[in-house]
């Protein structure tokens, strides 16, 4: 056999045998997940994305962060809660957004921190279009200096 013709055969087959790797296993970037510290959870054509609870300590006030997508062609109030006491009624508008924190622009979500930082903490979404859900989101405190400023502006 002349070597460019076992070269070429030794080529094909090195194709064929890396192509087989993506063929057995799934293609894991097409999947939705979280790539961030905070939960997410998609009801329906609401998208509630990236969600934190900040606090200083459990039992001490606290705030979720996070973002609230409306995917239809319809505005939709959603209630919130993560301490099982507060309810805030979020407005998200059709084919918008809207943010969650305690800064000047977006919807302050507040209450009392059921769990310590580092643990869960269950956050209820409930609205008459999609129905009630919750997820675990996790509790984090200012270890973090990127959540310094939250703890800072919690009232």
């Amino acid at each position: 056999m002349k070597p460019s013709i076992a070269a070429g055969a030794a080529a094909s087959l090195a194709a064929l045998a890396l192509a087989g790797c993506s063929y057995v296993n799934p293609i894991t970037t097409k999947e939705n997940y979280a790539a961030s510290d905070g939960s997410q959870l998609i009801v329906g054509e609401v998208e509630a994305l990236n969600l934190i609870v900040v606090t200083e300590a459990e039992g001490s006030p606290a705030t979720l962060i996070g973002t609230l997508y409306n995917g239809s062609s319809e505005d939709i109030t959603v209630d919130v809660t993560f301490d099982g006491a507060t309810s805030t009624s979020v407005d998200v508008p059709s084919m918008g957004s809207t943010r969650l924190g305690p800064d000047g622009d977006a919807t302050e979500v507040s209450g009392t921190a059921p769990a310590a930082p580092g643990l869960l903490a269950e956050t209820s979404f409930v609205s008459a279009t999609e129905g009630a859900y919750s997820v675990e989101v996790p509790v984090m405190d200012a270890t973090l200096p990127e959540y310094q400023s939250v703890v800072d502006a919690i009232g």
